[in-house]
């Protein structure tokens, strides 16, 4: 059986409300050691809390606000509501980050949500969890400043180009995949082998990107086995080799216990 630590996974989502349970059970029984429950708003962070205090030392949870949402984003109370879920045992501020694919909100209010729950994670000394898609320029930018200031992260779900992924890496920010790499569409292995070994993170993003062979399926952590698979052979190792090595990647950036 092979190692795994699931570093991003919405747990919270009511996708899950049926057999939150069992889905937590078949992670652990296919290899995971632990689940990070995102908290993408404030709302999802407080089930997601709910759901960590259940599972302690398996389930760990974050909180943020992503940046679909940046455009209803209050400096003052979301970053307040924020501080306290940290101060209640969340391991990471975020979900968070740039969007301009979508667009749901205004790019200024974007970066200005992104900004000051980087500013937060600085303050607290907590990483972060990065969405970026399509927003490289600022995202570079914006992670390039953050990592100077001492602020470490994760771009998850990562898709983008090998030059935001260096700029990570030479901040000492790591990276995350998804079943999205086992999907045909995917042709960028030199990516995934780009990675340092001690920068690597996998994810399942369940509900969402179930890998191959159950894509179209309401993803699950315990599905992120075919991710690491994947991952592995395009590394040119296995799954039992790398598990352990991405799961102590993410126990040392949340610093799980």
């Amino acid at each position: 059986m092979t190692t795994f630590i699931d570093s991003h996974a919405h747990l919270a989502d009511p996708a899950f409300d049926a057999d939150r349970e069992a889905v937590i059970e078949r992670a652990v029984l296919t290899g995971a050691s632990a689940i990070v429950c995102i908290g993408e708003s404030l709302d999802a962070a407080t089930r997601a809390a709910g759901i960590a205090t259940a599972h302690p030392g398996r389930c760990f949870f974050t909180a943020g606000v992503h940046p679909h949402d940046a455009v209803g984003f209050d400096a003052g109370r979301d970053l307040a509501a924020i501080r306290q879920h940290v101060g209640g045992g969340a391991v990471a501020i975020g979900e968070c980050g740039l969007d301009y694919h979508y667009d749901h909100s205004p790019r200024d209010r974007q970066r200005a949500a992104f900004g000051g729950q980087l500013e937060l994670a600085r303050e607290l000394n907590r990483a972060v969890v990065v969405h970026t898609r399509e927003a490289e320029d600022d995202t570079m930018s914006m992670v390039r400043e953050a990592a100077a200031a001492g602020v470490r992260g994760v771009l998850h779900c990562y898709t983008g180009s090998a030059s935001l992924a260096e700029v990570a890496f030479e901040g000492g920010w790591y990276v995350s995949f998804s079943g999205i790499v086992t999907f045909r569409k995917w042709t960028d292995d030199a990516l995934l082998r780009l990675v340092p070994e001690d920068r690597l993170l996998v994810e399942s993003d369940s509900p969402y990107l179930a890998p191959v062979p159950h894509r179209g399926a309401r993803n699950e952590p315990a599905w992120v086995t075919f991710t690491l698979a994947r991952l592995a052979a395009a590394r040119g190792t296995d799954a039992a080799t790398l598990g352990p090595v991405t799961a102590a990647n993410t126990r040392r950036l949340f610093g799980l216990a």
